[in-house]
């Protein structure tokens, strides 16, 4: 895919507030667009990229960001190490769970059973926790050993998590056991060069791989194995993308090289 068929959506280096390097960036079921950014704030994006709206701040650095059923958004902070929980009806903007994660990276929300799953980029140390969607009370649920677990993402039947370890690097697959437990992990994509960092599923159900370094994202399914499926070597468009979701047939990127967010049309590649 040429990188012709990436544009910037939104360009927030001049906006009230800034788009100020967004490393976590998700959508909202009204369709707008989501980000956090390393100066804490969390940022809403309309959907059609005129404006951006300031609707809380930790004074952290907000990493990734996910949106639960009714439209909350939970926030991991790599400064206050905890994940932060905005309350879509009342718009308070609170600490939600922490339970000893060092590095908080990425969360998923697993709606039907009442989870939040989260990882901890805690060096090769580092694992998976797991949070009550209610109370905020949690623990480790996999305490293997990732080489920097970093973006995360649910199997399409929820029974299993897809899970980037940037420094291997490579992604790894963690089944969720029948009673809820974590299965021991194992390598599902190798050599993903040099630093994978978020996940997302194609409109076809293809793996999409974004890289921090270079700028490039790779597209990998098991029986095709993995490709590249675009890259930007001046890293102006793409410009070292982290985190990146999927509305329809767009792909959105954050970029922690530049104060903006990307939108490619993946209509080309999966019709």
């Amino acid at each position: 895919m040429p990188i012709s068929a990436a544009r910037v959506f939104f360009d927030g280096i001049f906006t009230e507030p800034r788009v100020a390097h967004p490393e976590g960036v998700a959508v909202h079921a009204d369709g707008s667009i989501w980000c956090g950014t390393e100066t804490g704030d969390l940022l809403r994006i309309d959907a059609e990229g005129k404006s951006v709206e300031l609707m809380a701040a930790t004074g952290g650095f907000l990493l990734g960001i996910a949106f639960d059923s009714v439209g909350n958004c939970f926030a991991c902070d790599l400064r206050h190490a905890a994940i932060f929980r905005f309350d879509i009806a009342t718009r308070e903007f609170t600490r939600f769970a922490d339970a000893g994660i060092k590095v908080p990276n990425y969360p998923v929300v697993d709606a039907e059973n009442g989870w939040l799953y989260v990882s901890d980029s805690t060096g090769d140390a580092g694992g998976i926790f797991r949070f009550d969607l209610k109370t905020g009370e949690g623990s480790p649920w996999c305490r293997e050993k990732f080489a920097f677990a970093n973006g995360m993402l649910m199997d399409h039947d929820g029974a299993g998590l897809y899970v980037v370890e940037s420094d291997a690097p490579c992604v790894s697959y963690v089944p969720i056991e029948p009673d809820g437990t974590a299965g021991r992990k194992r390598v599902v994509v190798d050599g993903v060069h040099n630093v994978p960092d978020g996940l997302a599923f194609a409109p076809d159900g293809a793996l999409l791989i974004s890289c921090y370094e270079p700028s490039r994202i790779y597209s990998w399914r098991q029986d095709r194995g993995l490709s590249l499926l675009i890259e930007d070597p001046a890293a102006t468009t793409l410009a070292h993308p982290t985190n990146v979701a999927l509305k329809g047939r767009r792909l959105y990127t954050a970029n922690l090289g530049r104060w903006h967010i990307t939108e490619i049309d993946l209509g080309s590649v999966f019709a």
